[in-house]
């Protein structure tokens, strides 16, 4: 089984009016998503998670609740990977050969942007 974290990440919006959510875009797979990765040898989920919103978004982040896990089949291998939401704290993004993009979007548009069904089931627990 290949164990990964990641965060809904979501901010006020600049506005004062709701929340923006952070999708990030992956040009290996050319696809929008949370922030997510791979657990390192001996680190936990939730240090996990943070290290990820970090490196793929540039964005400190206070974890909150825990959100439904998403299970999957990656290249061939079962997958976990465990999801909080998270409240970013600030930072600057720089581009890698990972993450090109970070977006910053309303939960509609970001559900609209997301590419795979389980990352919307995500949001929309964060939004409930």
């Amino acid at each position: 089984m290949i164990r990964a974290a990641g965060c809904v990440l979501w901010r006020r919006a600049p506005s004062g009016q709701g929340i923006e959510i952070a999708l990030v875009h992956r040009p290996k797979y050319d696809d929008w998503s949370h922030p997510k990765g791979k657990l390192k040898r001996g680190e936990s989920a939730e240090e996990c998670a943070l290290r990820e919103v970090r490196e793929e978004t540039g964005q400190a982040c206070a974890l909150g609740d825990r959100l439904p896990s998403a299970r999957y089949w990656a290249n061939g291998q079962p997958k976990e990977v465990t999801y909080w939401s998270a409240r970013a704290l600030g930072g600057t993004f720089t581009p890698s050969k990972e993450v090109d993009r970070v977006e910053w979007l309303p939960p509609a548009e970001a559900r609209a942007r997301l590419t795979q069904p389980r990352d919307r089931d995500l949001l929309d627990a964060l939004v409930a």
